[in-house]
């Protein structure tokens, strides 16, 4: 397929529009692609065969992201093999992919859902570039992955994929009145009183609903994370017994939980949501005064997420929360998010959940693919 466009079209690239910037130039990796690298809306991003352990995070600005490694390198070494990175330490890895974006194409970063769900901090850097995970249109150059595992060390090789990119051509986000317009046709959350004014509103579940007979409560609300684990290889997938790495919270009678600084948490939202074929999601924060904690958005919300015609029935947003200095309460249905929606170009020819391994389709509270059901 030709990478050609009307005037009026403006949206994220589905898949076959992602293999078609790349055969045309806009995407240059350095080995083939593997087969289920390109998603329904998005490419995951591979690591290259080198890792540089630098001083501290930075932004280029002005200069290379490889001038800046070369004023901030500790040392370096080989993934070829796999090598391990240490939590509390700062990683940057060249990308087997580079881009040679049209004028009017831009690109947007975020981690894969289980990059998010083991508390690894990964963001995309470009060169001359001042903000991550962000890529101006017609950029020209390499692309690097910012890592620091936070929780767990994890064991990494040459084409793991931590992150993934979007492709977006001109202003693809919904409006106020479109998306109520969108909700009214399907209904986006289960939420009778769904808040749509400015995304749709996602909030905690701390019933313990999710995870209990029968639904009526008093099960489990999430899981916090335990210090001093084992290693997490990237690449096994169902190989670690949830006990060694995480502890199950129990709801409490008065549906509230208690942030412990520095904890990392793994939540669901209390809404259950979709995306349609035509669009695509993707969470913001509620509001960014509130500094008691974070929730570290991981990866986009493919189209088709949680869609009753792929395979679900609406579908829990997976909230990897972590506190800050002080303890705080969360309280069960408190908003911590905003699922925005964008309009695709065209509908993908696959939908997540529909043949393509995808991991979280229809899920409830759920760990990464990592662990042991």
């Amino acid at each position: 397929m030709a990478l050609s466009f009307r005037l009026e079209d403006k949206g994220i690239l589905p898949d076959r529009m992602i293999a078609a910037l790349a055969a045309a130039g806009g995407i240059l990796p350095a080995t083939e692609f593997v087969p289920d690298q390109i998603q329904p809306a998005s490419l995951d991003l591979r690591l290259g065969d080198v890792a540089y352990r630098v001083r501290a995070s930075f932004l280029p600005g002005s200069t290379t992201v490889a001038q800046r490694i070369d004023e901030l390198k500790l040392h370096e070494f080989a993934l070829t093999d796999g090598a391990v990175l240490e939590t509390g330490c700062v990683y940057i890895v060249p990308l087997l992919e580079s881009l040679a974006l049209p004028d009017d194409i831009s690109a947007a970063a975020n981690p894969k859902s289980s990059t998010g769900r083991l508390d690894v901090f990964t963001r995309v850097i470009a060169d001359e570039l001042r903000g991550f995970d962000r890529v101006e249109p017609g950029y020209h150059g390499p692309l690097y992955a910012e890592i620091s595992p936070r929780t767990f060390p994890v064991l990494v090789r040459e084409g793991s994929r931590l992150s993934q990119i979007r492709f977006r051509r001109g202003h693809a986000l919904l409006g106020a009145e479109a998306l109520r317009e969108l909700h009214a046709r399907e209904r986006l959350v289960d939420a009778d009183d769904a808040d749509v004014s400015e995304g749709v509103a996602v909030g905690v579940d701390l019933s313990g609903a999710l995870l209990s007979p029968e639904g009526k409560g008093g099960g489990i609300v999430g899981y916090r994370a335990k210090r001093h684990t084992g290693l997490i290889d990237v690449e096994r997938r169902g190989g670690y017994s949830v006990l060694d790495f995480w502890e199950p919270m129990q709801a409490r009678p008065d549906k509230s939980l208690i942030l412990d600084p520095n904890e990392f948490y793994i939540l669901a939202s209390k809404e259950a949501v979709q995306v349609p074929p035509d669009y695509a999601a993707e969470m913001v924060p509620f509001d960014p005064l509130v500094g008691e904690f974070r929730v570290h958005y991981a990866g986009f919300f493919d189209p088709g997420f949680g869609y009753a015609g792929a395979g679900g029935k609406g579908a829990r947003a997976v909230l990897e929360v972590r506190s800050r200095e002080v303890p705080f309460i969360l309280e069960h249905g408190q908003i911590v998010g905003r699922l925005v929606y964008e309009k695709m170009i065209a509908r993908p020819d696959k939908l997540y959940g529909s043949g393509i391994g995808s991991n979280y389709q229809a899920q409830s509270l759920k760990l990464s693919k990592h662990f042991k059901v």
